[in-house]
């Protein structure tokens, strides 16, 4: 049993040492890889997968909606990405720039992109006439660079794969509508897909996107109550237009600068997938983004009919669209438990000689462990069930972990005793203030989250400065 356990014996308790888990995690379920140069990481086969079926998910809700998937290069100009003051200036620190051609050297160096909006615009300033080419709804899949000086897998790559959409409207309202409809497309797709439960909300001025009015946001709570933004979808009003040009004829045949958003989802999200759900085991992965949402284990494969039993159970499970796999290989059953449930599938069937004796299998759920025997005749109804049961109860179990702690706050000192002795999410008043905002992350280690769509009446006051308040804003800390 020793040999069974191996792996799960090279992970790290959560408990022991949150960091170390996290990086075990990543390595031991085969899901990435470090390269030969610091921050571009290899993403595995079994880690692509998932970022596949989240790729599937979200492809089809931004179809559904009218976008369209384009292509734009990989390389910016330094004089177009000088257009825009704030955005340049905010992406500076973090470009890396081609200067040599072959043996020659650049007339002009290139950065690699660390996100498109320049590109965009440069292509919609040939394109836009007429209020009839608005709105275009574009959708961009690829990978992105950005020069971070601290690394790690999944949560802060240089290079990481992303999606970013842009878009560009004849009108302010249309634009922030655009804005706000895809932050609640990332937010469902976390709930109801990914069983991230999240809190929705606006930056502030001071950790907005650069360049824009306006940035939304999705936070979520990892197990160690750290909060990991999740998504982000920016309104820029018609600043980049302005600043590349960019004008349409109005249905008053006036001359009139567009609207433009941008919104993306990289694949940070599999960082918080993994900190939002995984145990001491491994993995654990929920059922609708899950590579293999059930893997079939013949118990006693030696014996006569059991490897042909199972493998008619995996043919009846495919047929119902699963995503079904079966081990035949000759490992030991403790080996191949200890292996799926560090690679997180949601359910385990197995079936042995007495089980086809007794016509049933024995079905574990990855999330709690718990085991049901179920009648081989009533497979096909009663394991879809057990995997929906998996999804409610991967997302009640994070929803209890947000909620439990969230707490309320009238001080910095409050701030800072939970923040230091509980962790989580910390609301308090704010009077909007700058200065209030760099005072709680000196005198408190929280940074703020997001002003909550959901906002709540906790004081009057500012707990910085005592002046009169209006928002609620929630503080944490932040991967």
């Amino acid at each position: 049993m020793a040999n069974d356990k191996k792996q799960v014996e090279q992970i790290t308790d959560m408990e022991v040492d949150f960091t170390k888990w996290y990086t075990d995690v990543c390595k031991k379920a085969e899901l990435i890889d470090y390269s030969s140069v610091k921050g571009l990481m290899i993403l595995r086969p079994y880690g692509y997968a998932i970022w596949e079926n989240i790729m599937a998910e979200l492809d089809r809700r931004f179809k559904d909606t009218g976008h369209q998937n384009v292509s734009m290069p990989m390389l910016i100009p330094e004089s177009l990405l000088q257009k825009e003051k704030d955005h340049v200036e905010g992406f500076a620190p973090e470009c890396a720039w081609v200067t040599m051609g072959g043996s020659e050297e650049l007339e002009e160096k290139l950065c690699i992109r660390p996100t498109s909006e320049t590109l965009f615009c440069d292509h919609w300033h040939n394109i836009v006439h007429s209020y009839r080419d608005l709105p275009l709804l574009y959708n961009q899949w690829c990978s992105v660079l950005r020069w971070e000086k601290t690394t790690r897998p999944f949560l802060r790559h240089r290079e990481f794969l992303w999606q970013e959409g842009h878009t560009l409207h004849a009108t302010a309202e249309e634009a922030i509508k655009e804005t706000e409809q895809q932050l609640e497309t990332y937010a469902e797709l976390c709930e109801n897909v990914l069983a991230m439960p999240v809190v929705r909300g606006c930056k502030t001025d001071k950790e907005k996107f650069a360049g824009a009015e306006r940035t939304y946001t999705i936070e979520c709570m990892m197990h160690d109550r750290k909060a990991l933004q999740s998504g982000t979808s920016h309104y820029f009003g018609d600043g980049f237009a302005r600043a590349f040009d960019i004008t349409f004829t109005d249905k008053e045949n006036k001359l009139s600068h567009p609207h433009q958003t941008s919104w993306g989802l990289s694949t940070r999200i599999i960082g918080g997938i993994i900190m939002t759900h995984g145990d001491n085991s491994g993995l654990v992965l929920p059922p609708k983004i899950a590579p293999i949402q059930v893997v079939v284990l013949p118990i006693a494969q030696h014996k006569p009919g059991v490897t042909e039993k199972a493998e008619e159970l995996v043919s009846r499970l495919k047929a119902l669209g699963l995503r079904v796999s079966g081990d035949f290989t000759d490992n030991s059953p403790g080996w191949k438990f200890a292996e799926y449930e560090m690679k997180g599938v949601p359910l385990r069937v197995e079936i042995g000689p007495k089980d086809i004796e007794a016509g049933h299998c024995v079905c574990v759920r990855r999330d709690n462990g718990e085991k049901t025997v179920v009648s081989l005749d009533e497979l096909e109804i009663k394991v879809p069930e057990l995997l929906s049961a998996v999804q409610r109860g991967l997302f009640d179990k994070a929803k209890a972990n947000l909620d439990e702690h969230t707490y309320s706050a009238t001080s910095v000192e409050e701030v800072k005793n939970i923040v230091e002795t509980k962790g989580g999410f910390v609301k308090t008043m704010w009077c909007g203030g700058l200065d209030c905002e760099l005072a709680m992350k000196e005198r408190a280690g929280a940074t703020s989250r997001c002003i909550p769509f959901a906002q709540e009446h906790l004081g009057d006051v500012c707990p910085v400065c005592g002046k009169p308040a209006e928002k609620m804003v929630i503080w944490g800390v932040a991967y």
